[in-house]
């Protein structure tokens, strides 16, 4: 585990929630318990006391489940609620997307004291948290994530961003929430497909920098993890924070948080966003990197980990057809792209190579 610390907090009626408080541009805090949904308000309260007004932003699958119990908290906090909805899916992580909120939060006359609600998974979180970044300049923003990858990753640490038709969050701004509300309740909703998605993150976070993490998720599946997915869940965020606060703006450590992401939103891109969902790609992406730079005995590992959660460890697409799309990612550095490599379980190191090389190591089978 890190230097970030999990508080302990006791609720009205026996229930125990976590707090973790993360230390960036500003501090804030992240909440972890069954039935925050419906305390919201209170929260946001906590947070922030010039608001009047509260804009929901949501998909229309999170909307159906959520959508009213949160906006009944907030009317009950004292606030002005106003919602918009668009559809679910990667694909509106877009432009048109964000336009369309831009319009919504001006017709509703949010002002740059008011606050946005991210109410949803990645999707929802990265495109409110940027319309918050540059809205009338910047204005507060909530996080309110209701699937396991965006609980453990994507709501914390301020990246914000949408997606281009050349690649995934080309365009995005560093915007930190004022804070992060994970109702583990929300998990017990998710398909099958996007509760294993977020595994996919969670297993990054183990090969990355937490061995004993890893060695927990070898002792499971994903038929039994919910047992211990609070623990798992805050050990993740602890992880994410304290690498956030060493490096808040992505210039050097946070870096390794991007393992298996090279070739994850490479073959996200492949298959138009539509085969593979981030998660899934991203274990396929960590797979053939692992295969590439670790021993048999930890690639081995790393694959029956994956495997037990219903995640992939490759794809039916050549590497020479992934490569080139390799090229858009964010961390090419010039001429020069800079991937992460993990050779032993629970230690990332950043590697730093021209394209033509990178290319010609990566579709080397002797290597």
């Amino acid at each position: 585990m890190g230097e970030a610390e999990v508080t302990q907090v006791n609720l009205k009626g026996g229930n125990a929630m976590k707090m973790i408080m993360v230390k960036a541009s500003h501090n804030y805090p992240i909440w972890i318990a069954h039935g925050l949904l419906a305390q919201c308000g209170e929260y946001l309260k906590q947070t922030t006391t010039k608001a009047e007004k509260v804009a929901v932003i949501t998909d229309d699958i999170v909307d159906g489940l959520y959508g009213e119990t949160v906006i009944a908290s907030f009317k009950k906090s004292g606030y002005q609620v106003c919602k918009y909805v668009f559809p679910h899916g990667e694909a509106s992580k877009c432009s048109k997307t964000l336009n369309g909120i831009y319009d919504f939060l001006c017709r509703n006359q949010i002002t740059r004291t008011d606050c946005l609600v991210a109410l949803g998974g990645g999707v929802v979180g990265d495109i409110t948290g940027f319309a918050a970044a540059t809205y009338l300049r910047g204005l507060e923003y909530m996080q309110i994530p209701t699937t396991l990858l965006a609980q453990v990753d994507s709501s914390v640490g301020g990246k914000t961003a949408i997606d281009l038709p050349g690649g995934k969050n080309l365009v995005g701004a560093f915007k930190q929430p004022v804070a992060v509300l994970c109702d583990l309740d929300t998990l017990h909703t998710l398909p099958e497909e996007f509760f294993a998605d977020g595994m996919g993150e969670v297993i990054k976070y183990g090969m990355i920098r937490d061995a004993a993490l890893f060695e927990k998720l070898e002792q499971y599946q994903l038929e039994t993890i919910h047992a211990v997915m609070e623990e798992i869940i805050a050990a993740c965020i602890t992880i994410k924070c304290d690498v956030v606060e060493h490096d808040e703006f992505d210039t050097g450590e946070r870096m390794i948080l991007n393992f298996g992401h090279t070739l994850g939103h490479a073959i996200e891109s492949y298959y138009h966003y539509t085969a593979y969902t981030h998660g899934s790609a991203v274990a396929a992406g960590m797979c053939m990197m692992a295969k590439k730079t670790c021993t048999p005995k930890i690639y081995e590992r790393l694959c029956q980990c994956v495997k037990a959660y219903h995640l992939p460890i490759e794809v039916p697409v050549s590497i020479e057809k992934l490569i080139p799309l390799c090229g858009n990612d964010k961390k090419r550095a010039s001429k020069d792209l800079r991937f992460i490599v993990c050779e032993t379980i629970g230690n990332a190191q950043i590697r730093t190579m021209s394209f033509d090389e990178f290319s010609n190591w990566m579709e080397d089978e002797k290597v």
